[in-house]
């Protein structure tokens, strides 16, 4: 068993549960969670009852930061992704961020890897996008030794948020709409290889720059739909409706639910026309990326994990 001591905050979420799940695989055993969402973190008790599942608020000081006491490295997660409001955007992006960064410089631990997003370069402005990119620089400015990684869209095992509930959606729905013409190109990322991504990190110590993690892919949104109801044997229809009428149903849905799942903030980046730089990230951290369709069935057909969805 590896031994390596790794804090994960935030590691309750999508790339968190991934993660656990992918470094335990290699052996390493020594390994905490600090979360504050409970229902999440009580998916990762049940399914990991081996790792340190912590619950706290990174938002407010407390008795949470002892646990980085002795830590090799940090891998941080936090980060708010939707929600209506600023406020939680601020709180969970910036002043997490900021406490978590206190805590690092105190105990002096010697490496991070701090998970932006694609969006920093994005053309798009939103509260995500935002208070991203003032995480970035507040990571980058603090002096800690680290490496930045800039996922685009990711999907893959406990997937609530975006292609994982697009799949419940559609096998709830005989027809599932498509916004305009669905031709919004898009590079999404399997979170089995981006977690490949952040063990290389781990392994290799690269610290000093900022990665760009693009899915290698360019694949249509309309596309994507079409590989979930194919990996996952939906009957629904596909149907194409206007984008002005798709925002406002998107609007219209949010006065209804404190925490929609698809927002029209989201809508308007799906269809800005983002085109992430592709690196050579392969041969940077020395893995290979899965074929997008084999990525499909294994997001929603593997035996262990696929039947598994986290809150948001």
């Amino acid at each position: 068993m590896n031994q390596t001591r790794i804090l994960l905050p935030g590691g309750a979420g999508l790339v968190g549960q991934n993660l656990v799940a992918r470094l335990k695989a290699r052996g390493y055993s020594n390994i905490v969670v600090l979360d504050k969402h409970k229902s999440n973190l009580e998916v990762l008790r049940k399914v990991h009852p081996d790792v340190t599942a912590i619950f706290a608020d990174l938002a407010e000081p407390g008795d949470w930061a002892k646990h980085f006491e002795g830590a090799d490295l940090v891998v941080m997660l936090q980060a708010q992704i939707g929600a209506p409001t600023l406020e939680p955007f601020i709180r969970n992006n910036i002043t997490a961020t900021r406490n978590v960064l206190d805590v690092i410089k105190r105990y002096q631990i010697p490496y991070t890897v701090h998970i932006s997003s694609s969006v920093v370069n994005s053309v798009g402005e939103d509260f995500y996008t935002d208070t991203k990119r003032e995480q970035e620089e507040i990571v980058l400015a603090s002096g800690i030794e680290c490496v930045v990684l800039r996922p685009t869209l990711m999907f893959g095992w406990f997937d609530r948020k975006h292609l994982g509930w697009l799949s419940r959606f559609m096998h709830r729905v005989p027809v599932f709409p498509i916004p305009g013409s669905g031709r919004y190109m898009r590079q999404p990322l399997y979170v089995g290889d981006f977690c490949n991504v952040i063990i290389s990190c781990i392994e290799s110590r690269i610290k000093g720059e900022a990665y760009n993690i693009t899915g290698l892919e360019r694949v249509d949104y309309i596309d994507i739909i079409r590989q979930i109801k194919r990996a996952t044997n939906a009957r629904c229809a596909i149907v194409r409706i206007p984008y002005g009428l798709f925002y406002v149903l998107l609007k219209v849905y949010a006065l209804f639910s404190k925490n929609p799942p698809f927002t029209a903030d989201q809508l308007k980046a799906l269809t800005a026309g983002d085109e992430f730089e592709v690196i050579d990230w392969e041969g940077i951290f020395r893995i290979r990326a899965t074929p997008f369709a084999k990525a499909m069935d294994e997001t929603f057909n593997d035996p262990t994990y696929s039947h598994i969805a986290l809150e948001f």
